[in-house]
């Protein structure tokens, strides 16, 4: 139990920082508030990087606050429990993921849907309820209410299992809801990124045939040979995709860039759906009259509860599904923010955070 002189005291906490919008981060000093009653705290050992954490650090959706500590996949082991909580114990494997806290009363709280909280409070660049920061993985420790941190089943790798708190529930979650989990239905993913590769093996796990899409043929060995799809498109081969049109129950739609949609709603049958989990910078079209004519959808889809998110955790231990990672030490922070830019990673970067950030000087 934390005592009240305790709580006076907030802990040193270390990490990288970005201060400004230029995009670059270096070591930061700040401080985690000491451990309530309901918090659960650990020693992070790895942070995945994901495509969002870029778009903050250069504020290219206009609400970032510096300085910003990014980082919402982050996984450790616990250190110290609040003397209320009861899902965690010391030594546990956790992790937090895109957000710390709601507002826990209101329809979508009271549904396991925290995700679509009005007042859901991200893990990084937000104000917690208490009126303080929040900083995110980029960092050696964080401190979290038990209700918003998940078990990471022993079998799970820790620097694998990283990125699942956001690409993997961000995946899962539209799969499950939309009803594209059945076996034998046939599942478009248009993106071989770090979201798309884990949507293909989620997919996979369920029973479903899979075709990825992508504007890159040289993935298509990858796609089939190493991920086990079934099929590949090339989305600016217009025979190939005329040749698969109408042939789809649903598509997964992960590209954050401007692309045209028009091609992909060809691809779906009657009553298919497409679903957005890409954030793209700038509004999209969307062709009224391909929906119409099929009774097709255009849906968005956003991370998931944490209900849920504990749900695809455990199935991904089950079924032994991990992020494809690229492993780096702290000090290539910068460098791997260059490479994410250009696309150049398979597929996600993870920070080994516990071996390789040194308190700052």
């Amino acid at each position: 139990m934390v005592t009240p002189a305790e709580q006076e005291h907030p802990k040193k906490a270390f990490g990288w920082a970005a201060r400004d919008s230029s995009g670059v981060l270096s070591p930061f000093k700040f401080s985690r508030r000491e451990t309530g009653e309901k918090d659960v705290s650990f020693k992070v050992l790895y942070c995945g990087i994901c495509h969002s954490d870029l778009h903050m650090v250069k504020n290219e959706w206009s609400f970032s606050t510096y300085p910003l500590v990014p980082g919402h996949e982050m996984v450790g082991v616990v250190t110290e429990v609040g003397s209320k909580v009861q899902k965690f114990s010391v030594g546990d494997k956790v992790g937090v993921g895109c957000m710390v806290g709601s507002c826990t009363s209101c329809d979508s709280c009271s549904n396991n849907l925290e995700n679509y909280c009005p007042k859901m409070i991200l893990t990084y660049g937000a104000k917690y309820i208490d009126g303080t920061t929040t900083y995110g993985g980029y960092s050696d420790t964080m401190v979290a209410d038990e209700h918003f941190v998940v078990r990471i089943p022993d079998n799970l790798p820790l620097d694998g299992a990283a990125p699942l708190l956001c690409s993997g529930i961000t995946t899962y979650s539209p799969l499950r809801y939309f009803g594209l989990d059945k076996p034998g239905m046939h599942v478009g993913v248009v993106g071989l990124g770090g979201l798309g590769h884990v949507a293909v093996k989620f997919a996979k796990a369920m029973g479903v045939k899979v075709t990825v899409i992508s504007t890159s043929p040289n993935k298509k060995e990858e796609a089939i040979e190493h991920l086990h799809a079934d099929s590949f498109l090339v989305s600016r081969d217009q025979d190939q995709m005329q040749a698969a049109t109408g042939t789809m129950d649903g598509i997964i739609d992960t590209v954050s860039a401007f692309h045209s949609l028009l091609p992909l709603i060809g691809l779906l049958k009657s009553h298919g759906k497409l679903v957005m989990v890409g954030a793209p910078e700038k509004p999209l079209e969307l062709p009224v009259f391909p929906l119409l004519l099929g009774r097709k959808m255009v849906a968005g889809s956003n991370i998931g509860g944490m209900k849920e998110t504990q749900e695809m955790i455990d199935f991904a231990a089950k079924h032994n599904i991990t992020a494809d990672i690229e492993v780096i030490p702290i000090d290539y922070l910068n460098t791997a923010m260059e490479r994410l830019v250009k696309a150049d990673v398979r597929y996600r970067f993870v920070i080994d955070i516990g071996n390789t950030l040194k308190p700052a000087s």
